[in-house]
C-alpha cells in the first residue's frame, strides 16, 4: 500500500467518525493509541524482537481477537492499564479514554491500522499523515487545539534564521505538538552529513520540552516518534511539568518557542460554595528580573534563564510584551542589557488559529555578564503593515517570509543592509534602531512601526471584501479578549454578578 493510499484511508475514516460527533482531536487520540500498539507489536517480532513492556493480555493481538461489547470493554481496560506503565508507553497513554462508542467502528479502525506495516513506512510518510491530522485538528476552532499549533511556514522561517548545528541541544518550554522540534530535525538532516555519533545525539538527546496539557503532550510525543525522534521503548523527552514553576535543571544551546497566548497565568480552584473560580498565578522566582502574572513576560524571562552563555533564542511573543509597562519594561531593559536582542519580526494577523492575535518573533543571543549592555541595535522587519493573510483563502507560506530570511543574513548578521529610506524607499520593511533611541522611547517600547497603512489612504487598493471581513472579525475578537482580561482582573478583587441568559 503506497503513502497516498494510506493517507486517503486515514482521512476517509476520520470523516466517517465525524458523522458520529467525533472531532479530529478525539480521532487523533484514538489513532495515536492504536498506531503505537500496532508498532509495538511489529517491534516485538523479528528482526527486532524487542520488549516494549506491553503485557500480553493488553497487546495488539488482544484487540484484534475481540468484537462488539467485549472489544469496547477490553479497550477501556487496556487504556487504563497501559496508562500506569513507565517510559514512553505510560506517557502516551496518560489520562487516555475511549471516545469511540460504536464497537463496530472501533473494530473497523483497529483493522484499518492493522492493514499497514507502520515500522516499515518511512518517517516522511508517517509524519505527513500525523501532521496533516494535527493541522486539521487545529482548524477545528471549537476544540481550541489551534493554540497549540504554530503555522509551519513561520516555524520553517525561524529555523532557517537560527540554523541549528549538529550536537546542539534544542528546547521548547511550551512545545505544543512539537512543530519546532520537527522543523529543526528536518533542517539538520537536509543541511548536514551527520556521522553516527551526531545521528544518535539527534535522535535521543537533541530535543527537550514541556507541555502541561496531557492530550497535547501525547500528540507531541507521537509526532516526534513517528518522525524518528526518540525510541518506542525509551523515555519521552517532553515533561508534563509547568516549565515556569522553577529554574531550569540544565541549560541549552537553542530555544525555539511559541509560548501559549493569553496574557494572564491562572489556576482553577473550587471555592467554599463549590463553584469554579480562577486565581491569578504569580511565579516568585529568584532568577526572574520581575514578578508578574503576565504569562508571556514570564516566558521571556524563563527562556533567557534556559540558555547557555552562548545560547540563542527565537521566540514568538504578542505585542503586549513589547510595550507593557511595569514588569514588561523591566524585562525589556534587562533583556537588552544581558543578551543581544538583535532582531524583531512583526507578524501579520490572520496566520494563527487563535483569532485576533498580534504577535512578533524576538531573536536574541545570550551573553556572559558585563557592565555594558550587550544590545547595540535592534533590526525590525515589518511584515504586518499592509499585509493581509487569511487561514483558508490566503494562508501565509514560507515564500512570503523569504525576504525576511534574506534580510536577516544568516551567514553574517553583523553585515546587514536596511531596505527603508525616507526618500528613496519609504515602503522598505527592514530597518534598525539604536539602543539609545529605544531607551528614550516611552516605557522603552519595542512596539515600533514606520510604514503608512495604505488602506487608510488608497481606497482603490483595498483588500478583497472577504479579507476585510476576516480582519474586522479578528480585530473585534482581539478587543473582546482584551476586555475579558480587564473583567478577569476586576473579578479578582470584586465578585461579579452571574450573567443572565437573554
Amino acid at each position: 500500500m503506497n503513502a497516498d493510499t494510506i493517507v486517503s484511508k486515514v482521512w476517509s475514516f476520520c470523516t466517517i467518525l465525524k458523522d458520529d460527533g467525533i472531532g479530529y482531536g478525539d480521532y487523533l487520540e484514538q489513532l495515536t493509541y492504536l498506531i503505537f500498539l500496532k508498532m509495538a507489536d511489529e517491534y516485538s517480532k523479528p528482526p527486532y524482537n524487542r520488549d516494549v513492556g506491553i503485557p500480553e493480555g493488553f497487546n495488539w493481538n488482544s484487540l484484534r481477537t475481540k468484537k462488539g461489547a467485549e472489544l469496547e470493554g477490553h479497550y477501556i481496560t487496556l487504556l487504563r492499564e497501559l496508562a500506569i506503565k513507565k517510559g514512553m508507553l505510560g506517557q502516551i497513554f496518560t489520562k487516555s479514554q475511549n471516545k469511540i462508542q460504536d464497537p463496530a467502528k472501533l473494530s473497523r479502525l483497529v483493522e484499518m491500522v492493522n492493514d499497514t506495516d507502520w515500522v516499515m513506512l518511512d518517517a516522511d510518510t508517517k509524519g505527513t499523515i500525523y501532521e496533516g491530522l494535527l493541522e486539521k485538528n487545529a482548524e477545528d476552532t471549537k476544540s481550541g487545539a489551534g493554540q497549540y499549533f504554530t503555522p509551519r511556514s513561520l516555524i520553517k522561517a525561524m529555523v532557517a534564521c537560527m540554523r541549528p548545528e549538529p550536537m546542539q541541544s534544542i528546547a521548547d518550554p511550551a512545545c505544543g505538538t512539537g512543530g519546532f522540534f520537527l522543523a529543526a530535525y528536518d533542517y539538520l538532516i537536509d543541511n548536514h552529513r551527520l556521522d553516527k555519533k551526531q545521528k544518535a545525539f539527534l535522535k535521543f538527546d537533541a530535543f527537550s520540552g514541556n507541555e502541561i496539557v496531557a492530550s497535547t503532550r501525547r500528540m507531541c510525543l507521537m509526532n516526534m516518534f513517528l518522525h524518528n525522534i526518540g525510541e518506542i521503548d525509551g523515555v519521552g523527552a517532553i515533561s508534563s511539568n509547568d516549565s515556569l514553576i522553577a529554574p531550569p535543571a540544565h541549560t541549552v544551546d537553542m530555544i525555539l518557542a511559541n509560548p501559549p497566548f493569553g496574557k494572564k497565568s491562572s489556576m482553577t480552584f473550587t471555592n467554599e460554595a463549590g463553584e469554579q473560580e480562577k486565581d491569578g498565578l504569580t511565579y516568585n522566582r529568584q532568577d526572574f528580573w520581575a514578578t508578574t502574572s503576565n504569562k508571556q513576560v514570564n516566558f521571556i524571562q524563563h527562556i533567557r534563564s534556559m540558555l547557555k552563555s552562548t545560547g540563542r533564542a527565537a521566540v514568538v511573543a504578542p505585542d503586549n510584551v513589547l510595550f507593557e509597562g511595569g514588569a514588561g519594561e523591566t524585562v525589556r531593559k534587562k533583556l537588552m542589557e544581558t543578551t543581544e536582542l538583535h532582531t524583531i519580526l512583526r507578524l501579520p494577523t490572520g496566520i494563527f488559529y487563535a483569532n485576533g492575535v498580534k504577535a512578533n518573533v524576538l531573536f536574541f543571543d545570550n551573553r556572559p555578564a558585563q557592565k555594558e549592555p550587550w544590545t547595540k541595535e535592534v533590526w525590525i522587519y515589518d511584515y504586518r503593515t499592509n499585509i493581509h493573510h487569511t487561514l483558508k483563502k490566503k494562508p501565509m507560506r514560507f515564500e512570503h517570509l523569504e525576504d525576511f530570511v534574506d534580510c536577516y543574513n544568516t551567514h553574517n548578521r553583523h553585515d546587514r543592509k536596511g531596505t527603508w529610506d525616507a526618500e528613496i524607499n519609504p515602503d522598505g520593511r527592514w530597518r534598525k534602531y539604536d539602543y539609545k533611541d529605544i531607551l528614550s522611547r516611552d516605557k522603552t517600547s519595542l512596539d515600533i512601526f514606520w510604514l503608512k497603512d495604505k488602506s487608510l489612504a488608497d481606497l482603490d487598493n483595498l483588500p478583497d471584501p472577504e479579507e476585510l471581513a476576516e480582519e474586522i472579525i479578528e480585530n473585534i475578537e482581539a478587543g473582546l479578549n482584551s476586555f475579558r482580561e480587564v473583567v478577569a482582573n476586576l473579578g479578582a478583587n470584586h465578585k461579579l454578578p452571574a450573567s443572565s441568559d437573554s
